[in-house]
């Protein structure tokens, strides 16, 4: 069974992403223990905090989940043609303390997927996300990228995702994502 983590970018309770996310859990096949996290509660960095507290327990707690998933699928919005300022603010505790790197990301397949209400959907954002998971030594996975424009088209009023060909390109997404995932784990 490959371990899968999703992490929503989106702190919003109507968000395309967390609802994308939770799609992604109920479609997922029965091969893949698929696990959501959400970004809640994890405060602006700030070094002066992390050498006076340490790490705070939300950023601690998503490090785990990250460490106990063999793969890990950012959800990620796109704000002003980027990644939203929450979802890098939380990979910067993620990284902290230095020496947590590598066994956070190193090595670690990573894939991206988003929803955006735009007609580009998150390419912009999944492209900005290259250059910060490549710094961090993630193995970010290029098989197939997952990007839904006109998200309001895709969603009902509750946050369910509706066409089946939609729900199908996400099943086919996690799917590739897991074959690849479990490609890269040791025999």
């Amino acid at each position: 069974m490959t371990k899968i983590l999703g992490i929503s970018g989106s702190l919003r309770k109507a968000s395309f992403n967390t609802a994308l996310l939770r799609a992604a859990k109920s479609v997922a096949p029965n091969d893949i223990e698929f696990e959501t996290a959400t970004l809640h509660g994890i405060p602006l960095y700030d070094g002066d905090v992390e050498a006076e507290s340490g790490i705070p327990a939300a950023v601690t707690d998503l490090k785990q989940k990250i460490i106990a998933a063999d793969g890990v699928i950012l959800f990620t919005p796109e704000y002003n043609n980027s990644m939203p300022g929450v979802f890098k603010n939380a990979i910067d505790w993620l990284s902290r303390p230095p020496a947590d790197i590598k066994k956070v990301f190193g090595c670690r397949p990573f894939a991206l997927a988003g929803a955006s209400p735009g007609n580009f959907g998150t390419i912009l954002s999944q492209n900005a996300w290259l250059s910060v998971m490549r710094t961090l030594g993630a193995d970010l996975w290029s098989g197939k990228r997952l990007i839904l424009p006109k998200a309001a088209a895709l969603f009902d009023s509750e946050g369910q995702l509706t066409g089946e060909q939609t729900r199908e390109r996400l099943r086919d997404f996690l799917t590739a994502f897991a074959e690849y995932v479990a490609s890269t784990k040791a025999p």
